[in-house]
């Protein structure tokens, strides 16, 4: 991932709705979720939801596919793995066994800390 990929994903999360759905599309893992249930999961006005869907795949971390009048969202794992990986490079030296290696990693794939919503 280049540095201009990396701001344009962080600028898309920067934004608090934006983080909001993309966590529900995170959740829904490959399956998707339809745009009316992300709506409804997270109480938003269509129009709302649709500007926020743009700029998440204008920022290549989500996906839509056409399921006849609807559209199903999908998180892209790639590149959400693609902005971890960017962000991580060259952590701590390149030394695995440092403190600064994800929390994730570190608990053998569980997190050790709560986030918030």
């Amino acid at each position: 991932m280049e540095i201009k990929d990396a701001t344009l994903a962080l600028a898309a999360l920067g934004q608090a709705t934006r983080l909001s759905v993309f966590r529900v599309l995170v959740e829904a893992g490959p399956e998707g979720r339809m745009a009316g249930d992300i709506a409804d999961a997270l109480s938003l006005p269509g129009a709302t939801l649709s500007f926020h869907l743009k700029e998440l795949s204008a920022a290549g971390l989500i996906q839509g596919e056409q399921r006849g009048r609807f559209i199903c969202y999908r998180a892209d794992f790639d590149a959400m793995n693609d902005l971890i990986a960017f962000l991580t490079r060259n952590c701590c030296g390149g030394r695995p066994e440092a403190a600064c290696v994800p929390a994730a990693k570190r608990a053998g794939g569980k997190t050790t800390k709560k986030v918030r919503a």
